[in-house]
């Protein structure tokens, strides 16, 4: 099971995944975001790279549905734009890298931040592993190059992957042990693209953007496309995203 976004992580660990040797079945949520335009991403992706299956889940986390609280499910909520990008040192599993972070205080969560996403998505790719016997789950966290959300620590990958085991049917029954593998987690974005090219993702089919153009175009002002931006920059070739004028 691979969760699948339609953005530059998600897609690069779709690609590591089959690398690695993996038939992968591709998760994407459609759960009442801003825009669908990261959907019709992650149907390319999926086709591109060889998935033998891809399933959009639909939930409503939006602001109409009864959750929102984040600008990325409730329009009520604004965009941060032009954050500063700074550069310091974090602590990953096994190694020590400088991330390239969006400048906030200690205990700020970005208001992009969609309560509890990923413990969601995870939760259902375990229900559907578990039906199709599959004991691998691939997720695109990230936490060197990030926004500030406590779900893309390696922390929270290790306790899920606990809980996967201790909650299943399968795993209480010895059928198998779930492994939650999150390949890019130590990973800085730049080594991400990098990785992605070497294994012939095609980062045109990607899309980042949290708030784009009616015409699909990239803003090029928020976290993500900031983020994004900084590691093409930092890998030393062009993004082939479509951008604002």
């Amino acid at each position: 099971m691979v969760l699948l976004s339609g953005g530059v992580d998600s897609a690069t660990t779709l690609a590591i995944a089959r690398r690695d040797g993996f038939a992968c079945h591709a998760m994407t949520f459609d759960y009442g975001q801003r825009h669908r335009i990261e959907l019709e991403a992650a149907r390319r992706i999926a086709q591109a790279l060889g998935a033998v299956e891809h399933r959009i889940i639909r939930l409503d986390l939006s602001a109409q549905g009864g959750f929102g609280k984040s600008a990325l499910t409730d329009r009520g909520l604004q965009v941060p734009m032009n954050r500063h990008l700074e550069t310091c040192r974090v602590e990953v599993p096994k190694d020590r890298e400088f991330k390239t972070g969006i400048r906030s205080s200690k205990s700020e969560i970005p208001v992009t931040y969609v309560p509890a996403r990923n413990t969601i998505f995870l939760s259902i790719a375990l229900g559907y592993a578990e039906v199709i016997g599959a004991f691998d789950i691939f997720i695109g966290a990230n936490a060197v190059d990030y926004s500030g959300y406590p779900d893309c620590r390696g922390e929270f990958i290790e306790a899920f992957q606990k809980l996967a085991n201790l909650a299943t049917a399968a795993g209480d029954e010895g059928r198998g042990r779930f492994t939650i593998h999150a390949p890019l987690i130590a990973m800085s974005k730049g080594r991400i693209i990098r990785t992605g090219l070497e294994l012939g993702v095609d980062y045109s089919l990607t899309h980042s953007c949290y708030d784009p153009a009616g015409d699909g175009a990239a803003c090029g002002r928020c976290d993500s496309c900031r983020l994004r931006l900084a590691g093409f920059a930092a890998a030393g070739v062009k993004d082939p995203a479509r951008y604002c004028a």
